[in-house]
């Protein structure tokens, strides 16, 4: 089974049904552009190709050199890194499609996918957009059209507010009428975007201005819904999947109750919630709203199920779902074949009662993130990327060694899914999947997926949408044992000992030596030092495989023999020693490590399914503040920041974009008041003040990009 696969589930994939008359009545699909990036646009072409179809991506100046850029038949570059000026212009976009010859434009998820103004654009175009019609985008791309609609049919949804009457004070008597904790979220779009939990009346004022700016950001309409906030609930979806002849079935539940700030990172089916008649309930639900809206190609219907098995419409989402690939593991389906099969006129492939499931299926979101701090997005280089392989494991990328993760697009990576005959097996196989998934260079949430997947709570199916966090204090547990930093340690120092003797580096890094029989000191932060003493390698010739070093090891005052058994490929440049994949002997026992210098001195290490991050000391004396190099290091230094660490400073938590400043030099602020709204990978977040104070100085304003730790304002004490 490869790492591309579409399916790894044993059954084998359903042929499209035969056809007479020739091709469906809408036209033969013989080139699709993809109107978006990332895993999901890589996804889309493999289908294509498969099917004979080829592709074109869109590319912006950031995306230039990106995998679905490869993945693809033909390319066209649309502009710069901002989503504005790149995958959000429609008529770029347009363009692009018309220029390449393209005749249908698959949106993917994200970006334009439920954008109804884009869909019409396609139409008008002469171009076959591969989603369901322009018009039910439009209703379903409003929450409160939506659920007037489908309450109108007897569906049970959320109580809430979706009134006309957008003023504050409406919005605070409505929370009042339904009663505290709401909701408050964008009427437009979804992925957690625009959406607050508010506890109390003095926190809704703050929450519906901050949830107006993200949604105008986001999808360019600031109307807002109330939504009671239903406790221990869990989220549970349906796909649905309508067809231009008026069928319309559903292909079971997809459990997405694992949230953080409302955005799923693990989801599962079949359901360890749901009952063989509630499941018939709710699928006959997702079919009512179908027909409601005469539905075609894919969609997804998302319903809350509280305490007591009660269950009530959310929305609609109008395009294929980030986790439809545990969907296609159960069924043994291929829902993009099924969606440019619906868009050429085809009729479904299978009705309701030809669907059938098996097993189990769990998919985890791989995100550059830093879960240690709130879920912060993370930037940097991907220095090293290995995708996992197994049985019934599939992945869905879109990086390659190499890239780079920008501040400009969602950091979702990749999608790690395994099927298994149960839940059990399913999640066993995703741990070991995640264990030995490789991402160096960029902070991202595996090693947290991981210890979601085997905590106790998570193993018995007991799981909300609060389960990260009740459970956050035993999630956030990142400690590593010293020998896992030791070995880690070992063997940084052992690549960085043997590319000094094979390239006879003189420098800070790889040092030459006079007495290469002293024992070599390395030094790593925080604090762990170690002694290697290189040993004759026909002493240890019976021990050896396919190797030409080995060394005697001192680490913390223990005694340690540990021999390298595997040096990399020729086709790996071995002075690359930023690119190396060991195995080191350590006192009898094997250990696989995977290594990276990301940058000059530090070390990401990746060993026994956890990543470490080594700080290389060195070992010259580091200059006195008042010597030559230090007044010329900060110079330098001083010269590239844009602004100076004062002890007030505000600085960015991550890089982005100033969406809002909200206060001016001079002003007078009280502990926790919001200073500023920073904007970064789809992600908005607000800056409060951390004393009372007076602002001092304001350095940025509304729409300047801005690095992580740049100076964004000074507060001086008040």
């Amino acid at each position: 089974m490869t790492k591309g696969s579409q399916r790894t589930n044993p059954r084998q994939m359903l042929p499209s049904p035969a056809r007479s008359g020739g091709v469906g009545g809408r036209g033969l699909i013989r080139k699709v552009l993809v109107a978006n990036r990332g895993e999901i646009a890589c996804r889309i072409m493999r289908t294509c190709a498969a099917m004979g179809i080829a592709t074109v991506a869109v590319f912006s100046d950031a995306d230039a050199s990106a995998l679905h850029v490869r993945a693809a038949d033909e390319a066209v570059r649309i502009g710069p890194a901002p989503v504005m000026d790149s995958y959000l212009n429609i008529s770029t976009l347009i363009a692009a499609a018309q220029r390449s010859d393209a005749d249908a434009i698959h949106p993917g998820y994200g970006f334009l996918a439920e954008n109804a103004g884009f869909a019409a654009a396609c139409q008008d175009a002469g171009l076959t957009f591969i989603g369901p019609e322009p018009g039910v985008i439009a209703r379903m791309g409003s929450k409160r059209e939506a659920k007037l609609l489908m309450a109108a049919a007897g569906v049970p949804v959320v109580p809430g507010y979706e009134g006309e009457d957008q003023s504050d004070e409406r919005f605070i008597a409505a929370a009042h009428d339904i009663g505290y904790p709401v909701m408050v979220k964008a009427s437009a779009g979804g992925g957690g975007k625009g959406m607050r939990v508010v506890a109390g009346e003095q926190e809704l004022p703050e929450a519906l201005a901050a949830a107006r700016h993200e949604a105008k950001a986001a999808f360019g309409d600031d109307t807002l819904i109330l939504e009671k906030v239903i406790t221990e609930a869990r989220h549970v979806e349906f796909q649905i999947f309508g067809d231009s002849h008026g069928n319309i079935i559903h292909l079971g539940e997809r459990e997405c109750s694992i949230q953080r700030r409302h955005q799923k990172i693990i989801e599962e089916t079949p359901s360890t919630a749901l009952t063989p008649e509630l499941r018939e309930r709710m699928g006959a639900a997702a079919i009512i709203v179908g027909r409601q809206l005469n539905y075609t190609n894919a969609g997804t219907v998302e319903f809350i199920l509280d305490a007591a098995h009660n269950f009530y419409f959310l929305e609609v989402n109008t395009r294929l779902q980030v986790e439809h690939p545990i969907t296609e593991l159960v069924t043994g389906l291929d829902l993009v074949r099924w969606q440019l099969l619906v868009a050429q006129g085809y009729p479904l492939p299978l009705k309701q009662e030809e669907i059938t499931f098996g097993g189990h299926a769990v998919e985890a979101r791989l995100y550059a993130e830093d879960p240690a701090h709130n879920f912060l997005p993370a930037t940097g280089p991907v220095a090293l990327w290995h995708a996992p392989d197994g049985e019934n494991v599939r992945v869905d990328a879109g990086i390659q060694t190499g890239d780079v993760v920008s501040p400009f697009y969602d950091p979702l990576l990749a999608k790690i899914s395994a099927w298994g005959e149960d839940r059990a097996e399913a999640l066993r196989r995703l741990d070991r999947a995640l264990a030995t998934t490789v991402l160096l260079g960029v902070r991202n949430n595996s090693a947290f997926l991981r210890r979601i997947l085997l905590h106790p709570a998570h193993l018995a199916g007991d799981i909300s949408t609060a389960f990260i966090e009740r459970h956050a204090e035993t999630l956030q547990d990142e400690r590593v044992s010293n020998s896992q930093r030791a070995i880690a340690a070992l063997a940084v120092a052992i690549q960085r000992h043997r590319c000094s003797q094979a390239y006879g580096r003189s420098t800070a890094t790889y040092r030459w030596r006079n007495n290469p029989q002293r024992p070599i000191i390395e030094r790593f932060e925080p604090a762990l030092e170690l002694r290697l003493r290189p040993l004759s390698v026909n002493h240890y010739e019976a021990l050896v495989v396919d190797t030409a070093d080995a060394s005697d090891v001192n680490a913390g005052g223990a005694q340690s023999l540990a021999i390298i058994v595997h040096t990399p490929p020729d086709d790996e440049p071995a002075d690359r020693a930023a690119m190396t994949n060991l195995a080191l002997e350590v006192d009898g026992h094997l250990v696989r490590v995977s290594l990276a210098e990301v940058a000059p001195g530090e070390w990401w290490a990746h060993l026994n399914g956890t990543t470490q991050v080594m700080h290389w000391r060195s070992p010259l004396p580091e200059p006195s503040a008042s010597s030559p190099l230090a007044s010329r290091t900060a110079s330098a230094s001083t010269a590239s920041d844009n602004h100076r660490q004062a002890k007030g400073a505000i600085t960015a938590p991550m890089p982005g974009v100033i969406v809002a400043m909200l206060v001016a030099p001079g002003q007078t602020v009280a502990a926790g008041e919001p200073l500023l709204i920073l904007s970064a990978m789809k992600m908005e977040q607000t800056l409060r003040a951390p004393h009372d104070g007076i602002v001092s100085q304001v350095y940025y304003q509304a729409g300047e990009q801005v690095t992580a730790s740049a100076v964004l304002l000074e507060l001086a004490d008040g």
